[in-house]
């Protein structure tokens, strides 16, 4: 079990093998960071599947409002949407993309980051200053590494549920 610092800028997933420890960035990507705990405190990230899943690349997930693997599930549209709150900032910076290192997942306008996220698998530094880090795997990374494969999987993986430490 990680050793959780700051249990309110802590969150953490529940997956099929156990629980990953994220470590939110706030002096990062304020904003990203927020909105994680603001939709995992509304349960919107439950449930949610990783709809991408590259080997040696990232899983990515958080499309909360086509990804809801319990509610009108379409995996096909898994992947093209947000939440309904508006799309964030960039909060670029020097953070590089590291193995266990969060990243928002976004179209071509780097202001287009909403509430999809990719945990990176390996060190991406391509992706440096391209993409918002706002946290880092602290515990479980062993969970993300066996996450089902595929674009989409034909089987994806869920984030069975998404809290805030600080409320668990």
């Amino acid at each position: 079990m990680a050793d959780i610092k700051d249990p309110e800028n802590t969150i953490l997933i529940e997956l099929k093998d156990g629980t990953v420890t994220i470590e939110l960035l706030t002096d990062i990507a304020p904003g990203h960071c927020d909105r994680m705990k603001e939709l995992a405190r509304a349960g919107e990230y439950d449930n949610v599947c990783f709809h991408r899943v590259i080997e040696g690349f990232m899983a990515q997930t958080g499309d909360v409002s086509n990804g809801d693997m319990e509610d009108g599930f379409n995996l096909r549209a898994a992947g093209t949407g947000g939440s309904d709150l508006p799309n964030l900032k960039a909060e670029f910076s020097g953070i590089p993309h590291d193995r266990g290192t969060i990243g928002a997942a976004r179209s071509q306008n780097p202001d287009s980051a909403n509430s999809q996220f990719f945990i990176n698998f390996k060190d991406n530094h391509f992706l440096n200053r391209q993409y918002t880090v706002y946290g880092r795997v602290i515990d479980g990374m062993e969970h993300v590494d066996v996450i089902t494969r595929g674009e989409p999987p034909a089987n994806p993986d869920r984030m069975i549920s998404v809290k805030v430490a600080a409320d668990v």
